[in-house]
């Protein structure tokens, strides 16, 4: 399979998954009422959102590509190390009278 139609399978593979996430989101109910899909349909979603998730981590072994990326936005700040804060800062300041 070319890259092409790869990239086109996971293009269709997205628009899938979103789509059904998108009807999920839509149906959605508060806690104790009844869902509006019927237990069967919502089995159904689940198992094709788990098929989708399998194709596309198999598309990405074939491509040499990971699964754990994560989104980030823009003005986003990258994880900084550990800062100690000694246990003396901490508390209220004083007010001066």
């Amino acid at each position: 399979m070319s890259n092409e139609q790869k990239s086109r399978e996971e293009q269709i593979l997205r628009a899938v998954k979103m789509t059904l996430t998108g009807v999920i989101k839509d149906t959605a109910t508060q806690p104790g009422m009844k869902h509006p899909l019927s237990d069967g349909t919502i089995q159904d979603l689940r198992q094709c959102l788990m098929l989708i998730s399998a194709r596309e981590q198999e598309l990405a072994d074939e491509a040499g590509r990971t699964m754990d990326m994560r989104p980030q936005m823009p003005g986003d700040a990258k994880p900084k190390a550990e800062v100690v804060v000694p246990l003396h800062q901490i508390g209220r300041s004083k007010k001066d009278s």
